[in-house]
């Protein structure tokens, strides 16, 4: 089990390094920028560019893993590789919901395109970060019990 990081626009990055040391579960930050990172992670620059940071994630994330991103097509791909993949508020993407994600996500895409303005996400409130933390470290633990069946 690896815990991946979609690090760029990732507000949560300290409660993933404390969940990753507390379970010792390897944590793989992936950015197209610098990013100091505690000894024990693993940091990983991947070239400038869009979705090569995505790209890298989903190309090494496996069954057994948990990526975090608030990017619906990573979600998507990390979903489709095996991995359990939760979102910067703690929302679990599911391959039952994921579909409709990506085809809202189409829409605002389209909607932006044509000029309109859709807006985006709300910060993150403290509540929000608590609640990515424990929906993190129960995912952690759901993946370790499913792998000592």
């Amino acid at each position: 089990m690896k815990i991946y990081v979609d690090a760029d626009a990732c507000p949560v990055k300290e409660h993933v390094y404390r969940v990753g040391a507390r379970y010792d579960v390897p944590v793989v930050v992936v950015a197209n920028s610098f990013l100091r990172v505690p000894e024990g992670v693993t940091f990983v620059q991947v070239e400038g560019g869009p979705d090569i940071a995505d790209d890298w994630i989903a190309e090494h994330a496996s069954p057994g893993d948990i990526v975090t991103t608030a990017d619906i097509p990573l979600a998507n791909r990390s979903i489709e590789a095996g991995a359990l993949a939760l979102d910067f508020r703690g929302r679990e993407f599911t391959p039952d919901a994921i579909g409709g994600m990506m085809a809202s996500r189409e829409l605002g895409q389209l909607v932006r395109q044509s000029g309109g303005f859709t807006g985006g996400p709300a910060p993150l409130s403290q509540r929000e970060r608590g609640l990515f933390a424990g929906k993190l470290d129960e995912a952690v633990n759901r993946l370790r019990r499913a792998a000592a069946l």
